[in-house]
């Protein structure tokens, strides 16, 4: 079945175009993903919904046709996922940091990304850089963790057709609708895990809570440091947690206003063996962890906490 039917319905423009409900997004992405579809409509689809944006029901739709085609993840307890899939432009990248420290704390720590990204730092190379274990399978993630180690997991590895959307980028020029449900992946049995969401334009910061209430999810929401699933080491940014759904305003954290007081000594480049060498710093600790980083690691133990109260079904499986 070709998807030109709904590229008709996407595709006329800002104004004009008409969005799908979750079964025709669900039908259109499993079409994508599972290649039955020409590179014209590929590239069509990819810059119809660019310029559209998704719906709440598209990424429903669109997210659960991923997951599908996913491997999926066993957890023994409630685990954190932190999708990385931006890397550094001009900061650090942390996100290896905040799953050491969560690691610290006993927390099954799973992320995945894509490994490469010309111009950008990725969380892969500093995995590499650290030392620390990437996965092919969920075994490998079950043996990091119980050696309570984070581990990370390549999506082409994860979910390979996700991996060949995602690399349409880089023929078609723009990110597409596969980026923003790689964001959202979240390959653990439902209720198992804690995703940390991160957005970079406000509007994708209502849509998201609107996606997270629709669809029942489990999540910190939080406007993203380049694009990756840490707090700002300068500056915390408020950090929304969803459990089952409903925002937990008795677990969500505020931003940080005001003057900043102090900034945490960072590294002056932000390459993957500089920073690898930053973070193995903190972790000995020789250097303090940025605030913002304790702080959003606290939140995310609490918010496990209420997850593990909330399905004590899954924490025992």
């Amino acid at each position: 079945m070709s998807i030109s039917q709904y590229i008709k319905e996407i595709g006329r423009g800002k104004e004009g175009a008409r969005s799908l409900n979750s079964e025709q997004a669900h039908d259109l992405m499993s079409q994508v993903l599972d290649g039955k579809v020409t590179d014209l409509e590929l590239g069509a689809f990819a810059m119809a919904m660019r310029i559209k944006g998704e719906t709440v029901e598209e990424t429903a739709g669109f997210l659960q046709a991923a997951v599908a085609r996913c491997q999926p993840i066993a957890t023994t307890q409630p685990a954190v996922v932190l999708p990385s899939y931006n890397g550094a432009r001009k900061l650090p990248n942390l996100t290896p940091l905040l799953a050491l420290l969560l690691a610290q704390e006993d927390v099954p720590v799973l992320v995945h990304g894509m490994p490469e990204d010309p111009g950008r730092v990725t969380t892969a190379e500093i995995f590499h850089d650290l030392g620390l274990p990437v996965a092919r399978n969920s075994s490998d993630v079950s043996a990091a963790w119980q050696r309570r180690e984070p581990v990370y997991i390549r999506t082409d590895l994860l979910c390979p057709p996700l991996a060949r959307l995602l690399d349409a980028r880089w023929t078609i020029g723009l990110r597409n609708s596969g980026h923003t449900i790689a964001k959202l992946l979240d390959p653990c049995a439902a209720g198992t895990a804690l995703r940390v969401v991160n957005f970079t334009h406000p509007e994708y910061g209502t849509m998201l809570t609107e996606f997270l209430q629709h669809t029942v999810g489990n999540a910190m929401l939080m406007r993203g440091t380049e694009g990756e699933p840490v707090a700002d080491p300068r500056r915390l940014p408020k950090l929304d947690v969803f459990i089952d759904g409903f925002l937990r305003s008795d677990l969500s954290v505020p931003a940080h206003d005001g003057v900043l007081r102090e900034l945490p000594v960072l590294p002056r480049t932000f390459d993957a063996a500089t920073t690898a060498m930053y973070i193995q710093s903190v972790i000995s600790g020789e250097k303090p962890a940025p605030a913002p980083l304790t702080q959003q690691v606290a939140c995310l133990c609490a918010a496990l906490a209420a997850l593990a109260h909330a399905h004590p079904q899954e924490k025992s499986a």
